[in-house]
C-alpha cells in the first residue's frame, strides 16, 4: 500500500513539474489552456443544468435551470470565440480576488489577540496581495503572463514537494514493512 502511495505522489509530482515547465516556457499557451478549461467547465455545467431542469417536477426550477444552461452555453461559446477578452476578464477576476483578500488580510493584522509576528505576517501578506491586485488591474496583459508564470512556479514547487513526499513515503515503507513484520510475529 505504501509503495503505491509513494508511486502516486512521485507521478503526481513529475506531472506537476512538466506542467510547470510548460507554463513557464509558453505562458501564452497556458493562458489559452485556462480559457479552454473555463469553456469546458461552462459546457459541462450547461449539460448538468439541463439535466436538473428536466428532472424537476415544477415549472419554476425548469425555467431557471434552462436559463442557467443557456448562460453557461453562451459563456463557453464566447470563451472559445473570443479567448483574449476571456483571458482579460479572468485576469480582472483574479485581480479583484487578490485585492479584496489582501484588504481583508491587512485589516486582520490589526485584530487584537494576535502575536506581533502574526500581525506582521498578515500586514505584509495583505500588502503583497493588494499590490498584486493593483498590478493585474493596471496592466492586465502583463497580468495574464504573470498569472501563467506564477502558476508555472507553483506547479514546479508543488511537483518537487510531491516527489520529495513520495520518496519519503517509500523510505518509510521500506522500514515500515520490517517493523510491521516484527509486530505481527510478536502478537
Amino acid at each position: 500500500m505504501l509503495k503505491s502511495a509513494s508511486t502516486s505522489l512521485i507521478l503526481l509530482g513529475v506531472l506537476a513539474v512538466i506542467v510547470g515547465i510548460v507554463a513557464i516556457a509558453w505562458p501564452g499557451v497556458t493562458i489559452l489552456a485556462l480559457v479552454v478549461l473555463f469553456a469546458v467547465y461552462a459546457f459541462i455545467d450547461a449539460g448538468l443544468q439541463s439535466m436538473r431542469a428536466f428532472s424537476s417536477r415544477e415549472a419554476g426550477p425548469v425555467v431557471g435551470h434552462l436559463l442557467l444552461a443557456l448562460i453557461d452555453l453562451a459563456a463557453g461559446v464566447a470563451a472559445l470565440a473570443w479567448p483574449a477578452p476571456t483571458a482579460f476578464v479572468l485576469v480582472l477576476v483574479v485581480g479583484i480576488w487578490a485585492f479584496a483578500g489582501g484588504c481583508a488580510e491587512f485589516f486582520a493584522g490589526f485584530q487584537a489577540g494576535e502575536t506581533a509576528g502574526t500581525r506582521a505576517l498578515f500586514l505584509v501578506s495583505g500588502l503583497i496581495s493588494i499590490a498584486f491586485g493593483v498590478l493585474l488591474f493596471s496592466r492586465p496583459g502583463v497580468g495574464a503572463v504573470t498569472l501563467a508564470l506564477l502558476f508555472g512556479l507553483f506547479s514546479l514547487t508543488y511537483g518537487f514537494a510531491q516527489i520529495n513526499a513520495g520518496i519519503h513515503v517509500r523510505q518509510i515503507g521500506k522500514g515500515g514493512h520490517s517493523l510491521a513484520a516484527e509486530l505481527h510475529h510478536a502478537a
